[in-house]
């Protein structure tokens, strides 16, 4: 290790090229050493983990030092009637907040003896959307034109570089000398970023050539990867999903310790009212929190969760109930790629039946988006709940504050 270390300080060895001299466990443990060295710190738990290194390396990870930790627990059993998902599940969530798992659980409870949470999906498309520069309007125009008309040629330029994407949509969006064009595409059981970004370079290669427009750059923010943006809520982008569930006056009384009119009102003043007037593109109580925590588990993108706090939580009274449901526009997720082939993220992926491709292409990511639309649900609800009885800061004080190995365990309710 020494001459390794010495060849990293006087800067003949780069720390991205250690893998090119030795295994990715060896190169793994030289640069943990040299980050210890120069930072004056032992790292000890950093570099005790299970995952297979040589796989991380290569697909998910560059100047690896080694893993961080966070304790996943599950929620459950969550009754799911969805078109790809029909059954029970119990939902996989890493995090490091008290009480998010209690809370979720709490949820999922109530939507299970309520039937079950009833689950669609709307619309299902990846999207990357290049930007050209034009001469002027009427080349911009004539751009347009080209990309309205030709839509199988698209699709045919796009299946040259790839056997599992498929080109579903593209539209311009003219702004005086500038041309966007969001394409869309169904990536089957892939998030497929990386699939859309080589299928919208060979697109955008075919606009260049047809049209005489200059690409500027292959992503131009119409997607709208990684930030919130209305044109997401609109047109959405990834898996677009809706769950509800009613749930009887008797329960709402019996789990959350407050009614039906109650949960509405607090809704509409929070979730709508007070988004509103906060300019918010998501219009919920924290969506994100679930959907961070899944996602973490099973190996999604973290970044993506952005787009998923654009969920629509509505509560509405109805004779003898409350009906709870949750709209998510934007949900970019995927069962094959990335970072599902992470040992311990597949493990989760397993626990819910949704590791690897599905049958037909695409139906395993479809029921694994059903699974998280149906658990925002309960993370929705519960909250709600907890906010309408008044429980928040007692499940806090319980949950997320309590001294190491001690506090309560009893069903509080979690959010911001």
């Amino acid at each position: 290790m020494d001459k390794y270390l010495e060849r990293l300080k006087n800067g003949t060895l780069k720390l991205y090229a250690l893998e090119k001299e030795v295994p990715a466990p060896e190169a793994i443990r030289i640069r943990r050493a040299f980050i210890e060295e120069e930072a004056g710190v032992q790292l000890p738990k950093l570099g005790s983990f299970t995952m297979d290194p040589t796989n991380a390396v290569k697909r998910n990870i560059e100047n690896m030092v080694g893993a961080v930790q966070v304790p996943v627990g599950v929620a459950g059993p969550l009754k799911v009637k969805g078109e790809y998902a029909d059954g029970f599940y119990y939902v996989p969530l890493a995090t490091t907040e008290g009480a998010l798992v209690a809370s979720v659980n709490r949820g999922c409870g109530a939507v299970t003896r309520s039937g079950g949470a009833e689950v669609r999906i709307l619309r299902n498309g990846m999207t990357r959307a290049p930007v050209f520069s034009t001469r002027d309007i009427l080349h911009s125009r004539a751009v347009k034109d080209f990309i309205d008309g030709n839509r199988d040629t698209l699709a045919a330029a796009a299946a040259e570089t790839t056997s599992h994407g498929e080109l579903t949509g593209a539209m311009a969006f003219v702004t005086g000398t500038t041309v966007h064009v969001r394409l869309e595409f169904d990536t089957k059981d892939a998030m497929g970023m990386n699939m859309v970004t080589i299928a919208s370079e060979r697109i955008a290669d075919l606009i260049e050539e047809k049209t005489g427009a200059h690409l500027v750059a292959l992503s131009g923010n119409l997607c709208t990867d990684k930030k919130p943006a209305a044109v997401n809520g609109i047109l959405g982008r990834g898996k677009s999903v809706v769950a509800g569930v009613r749930i009887p006056d008797g329960l709402v009384s019996e789990i959350f310790k407050t009614d039906p009119a109650t949960l509405a009102e607090v809704n509409y003043r929070k979730n709508l009212l007070g988004s509103a007037r906060a300019g918010s593109l998501g219009f919920n109580a924290h969506a994100a929190n679930v959907i961070a925590a899944v996602f973490i588990a099973c190996g999604q993108d973290p970044a993506h969760v952005v787009e998923g706090s654009g969920t629509f939580t509505t509560v509405e009274k109805q004779e003898g109930g409350v009906y709870v449901a949750v709209t998510i526009p934007a949900l970019q997720l995927g069962t094959v790629g990335g970072g599902t082939g992470l040992d311990t993220q597949r493990e989760c992926l397993s626990i819910l039946g949704v590791a690897g491709g599905g049958t037909p292409p695409g139906a395993q990511a479809k029921k694994f988006a059903e699974i998280v639309a149906a658990a925002v649900l309960a993370g929705e609800l519960s909250l709600l709940g907890a906010l309408g009885a008044g429980h928040l800061a007692r499940a806090h004080r319980a949950l997320g504050r309590g001294k190491p190995g001690g506090g309560s365990q009893s069903p509080g309710g979690r959010g911001k």
